[in-house]
């Protein structure tokens, strides 16, 4: 159980890893995370399903610290200690019509699943993809396959027009209004979607990413105002309205957490 069965280094410090895990392969749906516990040492990750196959779960992992580090070093053969999932409440699509899905960097890796779905379910999808710069995209020939348009963009200018992902969506709405809007990124970028959708009454789902330790609803780290009401992103979420989630709060929180485990690292 958890044997790594794959391991490719696809762009800058971002690993593809498939594990062997029949009971959350046949349990997984669009939208939904695991918990990895690479050894007794790391730490809990959460980290989003990208696809099943078989009795097998793929992982998009980005090294951004010493237990993604670890994990990421892993080889095939190996094993992860344990894996709790699949966890959060599965993505709610429908044939909505015209479907915008906007996704910034790591976020690619959660949309993949979620877009092939909507396209099932027969919407017209339309993806941008930002990125910081071209070593650092992730799935584009998959999310371009999906896609009826396919919207590339990149702070460099490296990958497609340079820009932010808000610029291509601004333009898309002078022509038409979409009847659903998906955005999976940086707090930051759903939040700029966000003030967009809201002005022009256009529904949007947002997946969100908060500090999360147990991903049961325990540790409240994860907690999250959606309409004045406090969630928790992994049992009531990821995904919410994103016109009524609080991100202003949500960025002050994760400001705070990124303030402490600096000051930790400074002390050790």
């Amino acid at each position: 159980m958890n044997e790594i069965i794959y391991k490719k280094n696809i762009a800058e410090d971002i690993v593809e890893i498939k594990f062997r895990n029949p009971l959350i392969a046949q349990k997984f749906e669009p939208g939904q995370f695991i918990v990895v516990h690479n050894n007794k040492k790391s730490e809990r990750i959460p980290l989003t399903i990208v696809g099943t196959e078989d009795d097998n779960v793929r992982l998009i992992v980005q090294q951004v610290g010493y237990s993604t580090e670890k994990l990421c070093s892993l080889k095939a053969g190996e094993s992860l200690l344990d894996v709790a999932g699949p966890l959060g409440k599965p993505s709610e699509l429908d044939n909505f019509g015209d479907v915008v899905c906007i996704t910034g960097g790591i976020g690619a890796a959660l949309l993949l699943p979620v877009a092939r779905k909507l396209k099932k379910l027969g919407n017209r999808i339309t993806v941008i993809e930002g990125v910081r710069c071209k070593k650092f995209l992730i799935l584009e020939e998959e999310l371009r396959d999906i896609a009826d348009e396919f919207i590339p963009v990149s702070d460099d200018g490296s990958f497609g027009e340079k820009g932010l992902v808000t610029k291509p969506f601004k333009e898309l709405l002078q022509n038409r209004t979409p009847d659903f809007v998906f955005a999976v990124g940086p707090t930051v970028m759903m939040q700029a979607v966000s003030k967009i959708t809201a002005s022009e009454d256009i529904p949007l789902t947002v997946s969100l990413n908060p500090i999360m330790v147990d991903g049961t609803g325990m540790c409240g780290s994860c907690r999250v105002e959606v309409e004045g009401e406090t969630k928790f992103a992994c049992v009531d979420g990821p995904e919410f309205d994103g016109n009524k989630v609080n991100f202003e709060l949500l960025i002050k929180r994760l400001i705070m957490y990124e303030k402490e485990e600096k000051i930790i690292k400074f002390k050790s």
